[in-house]
């Protein structure tokens, strides 16, 4: 059970990292109808979080030991 217990962590932790560097280097939204341009304006504070949060999890994942 402790060993599923770190894979998950591990698994999860790289799956937040992975998914976090690509919605921040992904480009914004754009779109163009006629004369108006409109553009998505967001904030990168979601993906900040998650890229942290990954990193809080493969470090429980890899300080976690078999007792």
């Amino acid at each position: 059970m402790n060993n599923v217990l770190k894979v998950v962590l591990l698994v999860v932790g790289l799956g937040l990292i992975a998914y976090g560097f690509y919605t921040l280097i992904t480009p914004e939204v754009s779109v163009d109808a006629g004369p108006f341009q409109f553009e998505a304006q967001g904030d990168k504070t979601q993906p900040i979080a998650m890229i942290a949060f990954g990193i809080l999890a493969l470090i429980g994942g890899l300080a976690y030991k078999k007792r």
